[in-house]
């Protein structure tokens, strides 16, 4: 087999992800798959602005273990890739210098690595949508049909590929294929051509609306609406249970480029966030980061952003995945009835902390005080935000694996360097070998 390995650098942490395909095959769908996951200790590569040294040899333990999965003699032909998200896309904005000096630490930690560094850079938040969407499709076998297979799929009434929904901690990406719809905000828009298919994808990323700083946002507009009613530096929050408390530094919490539009003089330096455990009202302070007002298209999600009509079934992944599966709403065969996930978030907000933290000791507690949180803003973005209905929520699946591999962008990113999925379908032999010797023994035994 031959091998590939891809960092993931997220908002909030790292992974490194192994693949391994047969070499004589790799123009074939479905046979690059996972290997290998390692999380990297520490936070994302974005968290080390303040110590940018730091940030590359972070990754170290995580590319020893690559080294021991991967055959030796196969080091210096293994491509490395490293794809920067959100997080870094944010740490940009806010300090350019800091974000250049990180990337190069870590570049400076993979070359000295024995793999073929490839390059290690900011992906944007299109190309995030767009390897997704490749990953589920191409691990679907979405793409390259044939034979028996083909009639079948063109006699489905349904979608002929599945949409991608992703959520991580800075950014969350929508793409698709859309029905015929009015070629609307062109930037939205990706023409690819694979196995001589050509598909015409529709991908937005909104940043600052992954789960940790839509919660920033979501505190930055609480500030704005209780000065009024904040006493001692104190401010009751539905979205965390009763009895939790955190404490915030406000001159770091306006330095973020989600939250600095909102800043504001505040005769205090710390912010004393108490739970209140209450889900509807969580859910009406959310509704605040979604602005329905003004659309200049003939649909828009939310911010004046165009949105197509929704169309077959999407596949969500990360943080989608995470938190509804500590919910318990994806072990189910079906979808859960949205009625049920919503009432199922609200069960577990009501819940005191008192309660939730020695029933769940072995989460870390930023996670788990989150997860009230982060459940109501899913359902929030989903319904409010995308418009899915009690109807078509039905055709969201999400997903943690498909086969042995994560769902995510990083496979579909490595598909794309390395050319492992051809723009025209490669000519494929009108019987496999096995079926060829299989009915020349028959052919053999009726003549007999």
């Amino acid at each position: 087999p031959q091998y590939g390995i891809v960092l993931d650098a997220g908002s909030s942490h790292t992974n490194l992800y192994v693949y391994d395909w047969p070499a004589e095959k790799e123009n074939d769908t479905g046979v690059v798959q996972q290997v290998e996951v390692c999380k990297v200790e520490g936070p994302g590569i974005s968290g080390y602005s303040q110590a940018t040294e730091k940030a590359g040899p972070s990754l170290t333990q995580c590319l020893r273990r690559a080294e021991e999965v991967i055959p030796p003699s196969q080091h210096a032909e293994t491509p490395v890739y490293l794809g920067a998200t959100a997080g870094m896309r944010l740490l940009s904005l806010e300090n350019k210098d800091a974000a250049d000096k990180v990337l190069s630490s870590v570049e400076k930690t993979l070359r000295s690595a024995p793999f073929n560094f490839q390059g290690a850079r900011i992906i944007s938040g299109q190309e995030e949508g767009a390897y997704g969407w490749i990953t589920i499709n191409y691990l679907l076998g979405s793409f390259k049909q044939s034979g028996w297979r083909k009639l079948l799929h063109i006699l489905k009434s349904r979608s002929e590929t599945s949409g991608a929904l992703d959520l991580g901690g800075a950014s969350t990406q929508i793409t698709f294929v859309p029905d015929e719809t009015p070629y609307e905000s062109p930037e939205s828009w990706l023409h690819f051509r694979l196995y001589g298919k050509d598909y015409k994808v529709y991908t937005h990323s909104f940043l600052c609306y992954g789960k940790d700083q839509a919660l920033q946002q979501k505190l930055a507009w609480d500030l704005q609406a209780s000065t009024s009613t904040i006493e001692n530096s104190s401010l009751l929050d539905p979205c965390f249970h009763q009895g939790y408390q955190r404490t915030i530094n406000i001159s770091d919490f306006f330095r973020n480029p989600c939250t600095s539009a909102e800043k504001k003089q505040l005769p205090f330096n710390q912010l004393h966030i108490q739970g209140e455990g209450d889900y509807q009202k969580c859910r009406r302070n959310i509704q605040n980061l979604f602005n329905k007002t003004n659309c200049p298209y003939s649909s828009c999600s939310f911010n004046g952003i165009y949105l197509p009509p929704l169309q077959g079934d999407f596949g969500a992944f990360s943080a989608f995945y995470f938190v509804m599966n500590f919910l318990n709403l994806t072990n189910e065969k079906s979808p859960v009835p949205l009625d049920r996930v919503a009432s199922a978030i609200q069960s577990f907000c009501a819940r005191p902390w008192q309660e939730v933290k020695p029933e769940y000791h072995q989460v870390k507690e930023k996670y788990l005080s989150e997860y009230c949180f982060s459940g109501t803003y899913i359902l929030s973005l989903l319904q409010n935000g995308y418009e899915f209905t009690e109807e078509n929520w039905q055709r969201i699946h999400f997903l943690g694996k498909i086969g042995s591999s994560d769902a995510g962008w990083t496979l579909g990113y490595m598909l794309n360097l390395t050319n492992m999925i051809p723009a025209e379908e490669p000519a494929v032999p009108p019987l496999s070998h096995s079926s060829y010797v299989g009915l020349m023994v028959l052919c053999s035994l009726v003549l007999v």
